[in-house]
C-alpha cells in the first residue's frame, strides 16, 4: 500500500530523477539525464498554473516511489492534464502506478475537475494496459510527438458523468 500525498513544494527534485531514470530504463537508454536536466521538465509544469498539482505515491518508510505532474488544461479549466508520470523501474509492477492513477483521480475530483487527460506513445503497451483498465478511454488517432516523432495517443478519463 502506498501513501498518495500532495508533494508539490518538497519533491520536485524527486520527481525529477524519477522521470530521468524511468524514461531511461523505458526507452533502454543508458544516459539517464541528471537532476540539472530533468527538473526543468517537471518544474515547468507546476508553474504553468496556480492550480497545477505534483501527486506522489510512497512507500510505508516515506520512500517516494512514483509522481504525476498536472495542471489544467488551457482553455478548459474542468479539464486536467497529466503532463508526466513516472515510477521507479524498480517498483514497477508492485502497484505504485495504480494506485497512484486512483489518488490522483481522486485528489482531481476534490479539486473540481470533471475529467483528465494524457497522452502515452503508442508503442507504451505496459502503460496503455494500465491507463485502460483504469477506466481510460481513447481519444482520436495517434499523432507524432513534436519532438521525438513518436506515436503518440491521447487518453481521457471522466471524473464525473458529464465529463
Amino acid at each position: 500500500m502506498h501513501r498518495i500525498i500532495d508533494g508539490t513544494t518538497t519533491h520536485v527534485d524527486r520527481a525529477a530523477m524519477i522521470w530521468a531514470r524511468a524514461t531511461a530504463f523505458r526507452d533502454y537508454d543508458l544516459d539517464i539525464a541528471s537532476l540539472d536536466e530533468a527538473r526543468p521538465v517537471i518544474a515547468r509544469v507546476l508553474t504553468c498554473s496556480p492550480h497545477a498539482l505534483l501527486a506522489i505515491a510512497e512507500t510505508a518508510d516515506g520512500t517516494t516511489v512514483a509522481f504525476g505532474a498536472i495542471a489544467p488544461m488551457p482553455g478548459a479549466d474542468s479539464v486536467a492534464e497529466l503532463h508526466y508520470f513516472g515510477v521507479e523501474p524498480d517498483h514497477w509492477g508492485k502497484g505504485a502506478a495504480a494506485e497512484l492513477l486512483s489518488g490522483i483521480a481522486a485528489l482531481l475530483r476534490e479539486r473540481g475537475f470533471a475529467a483528465a487527460e494524457l497522452a502515452v506513445y503508442a508503442d507504451n503497451d505496459r502503460a496503455i494496459r494500465l491507463y485502460e483498465r483504469l477506466g481510460w478511454r481513447r481519444l482520436g488517432e495517434p499523432v507524432p510527438h513534436q519532438r521525438s516523432r513518436r506515436l503518440e495517443q491521447r487518453y481521457r478519463l471522466a471524473l464525473d458523468p458529464t465529463g
